[in-house]
């Protein structure tokens, strides 16, 4: 049996790692050589999901950071904390620099033999069983995956990473400013990576970012930054995931606002899914077909729907108190952080989503 994967960023390399454990040959393709991930971006993920990377694809406990604390403020409660998450001093997820993650999953996949790397685009589709496309540049996009239910925040991301006097690093502070989020999420004692989603269609200059980071600064004796980086924020649903033997993926199938962390945890569930799938097949000794996109659409097309409107909701309702002064706005958010059903929910749902 023989899949194809168009595209080379982390959700590609992630799935054909997945694929080959099953035996499956694996194609793919990617115009560019290498991925220019700057090495100020970084991702979260969720315990869960970092125990299925360990156990099931490949182990990054040595570039994995744990965070064991999510602390939450406000403009108007700077001083004190709003929101706490806190797993008893054990981790509640990890944040992994982009690059080093794809740097492990390219270099395993390279030295097996089950898969090959084409440095094109152009496909015959009837050739493999299925095609997996998670290049949103692809003509595929066009033809098949254009209609979507779209979202533009009118925001900038930020992204830099500071390096500081050693401290122990292992809490995630973020502050929902009266322009947007800020996070700090630690990458070791000395490194602490930082994103701002900015309200503005106009660009900060680097000396305007450095003093918004000094101005929300939680903890932390600031020796330098890095470069910083920026791209628009958008969400997004695509509402068709497949065609014939052709499915959708990655961030192709759900775009999401990065204050919570959530977009590469979700693509990842989708992961978890589709080799579910797959395994069913196999099992059955049947072939692989579209019918699995089939059944992996009608299985998380609604769940990923309502975990992204969730995340949405998360970020206005958080706008929403910093433009007004609500005093029953705030006794809301802190009745969620004192409740311990209702803590216990959203940690639930921030490490494992909508349960399938």
């Amino acid at each position: 049996m023989k899949v194809c994967i168009i595209g080379g960023g982390l959700a590609s390399l992630t799935l054909a790692s997945v694929l080959i454990k099953k035996d499956i040959f694996v194609d793919i393709l990617n115009e560019k050589k290498t991925i220019p991930y700057d090495q100020s971006r970084t991702l979260g993920i969720s315990k869960s999901n970092i125990d299925y990377f360990n156990n099931e694809i490949t182990n990054i406990k040595k570039i994995s950071w744990e965070i064991k604390r999510i602390k939450i403020f406000t403009e108007k409660n700077n001083d004190e904390e709003l929101l706490k998450f806190d797993n008893k001093n054990d981790q509640i997820f990890s944040i992994i620099r982009n690059y080093k993650l794809h740097k492990q999953l390219f270099e395993n996949l390279k030295k097996n033999k089950l898969v090959k790397f084409k440095n094109n685009i152009d496909i015959d589709s009837n050739k493999y069983k299925l095609v997996i496309n998670c290049d949103p540049t692809h003509p595929y996009i066009k033809k098949y995956f254009s209609k979507k239910i779209e979202k533009n925040y009118s925001s900038f991301a930020y992204t830099t990473i500071i390096s500081h006097k050693r401290i122990k690093n292992d809490t995630a502070f973020q502050n929902f400013t009266k322009n947007g989020p800020i996070a700090f999420l630690p990458l070791s004692n000395t490194e602490t990576s930082i994103v701002y989603s900015l309200r503005s269609n106009k660009k900060k200059s680097i000396l305007e970012m450095n003093d918004l980071v000094k101005k929300y600064n939680p903890i932390y004796s600031i020796k330098t930054f890095n470069d910083w980086k920026n791209f628009n924020l958008k969400s997004s649903s695509l509402r068709n995931y497949y065609k014939d033997n052709i499915l959708a993926f990655g961030d192709l199938l759900h775009k999401l606002h990065p204050l919570a962390g959530q977009g590469f945890n979700m693509s990842l569930r989708d992961i978890k899914l589709l080799s579910d799938l797959i395994d069913e097949k196999i099992n059955l000794g049947l072939d692989l077909d579209s019918s699995i996109f089939i059944e992996f659409q009608k299985k998380t097309q609604s769940k990923n729907f309502i975990f992204l409107s969730g995340i949405d909701w998360i970020y206005e309702l958080f706008n929403l108190e910093s433009k007004i002064n609500l005093s029953l706005l705030n006794n809301s958010i802190n009745f969620i952080g004192n409740n311990k059903i209702v803590n216990k929910f959203l940690k639930s749902f921030a490490d494992s989503g909508i349960k399938y």
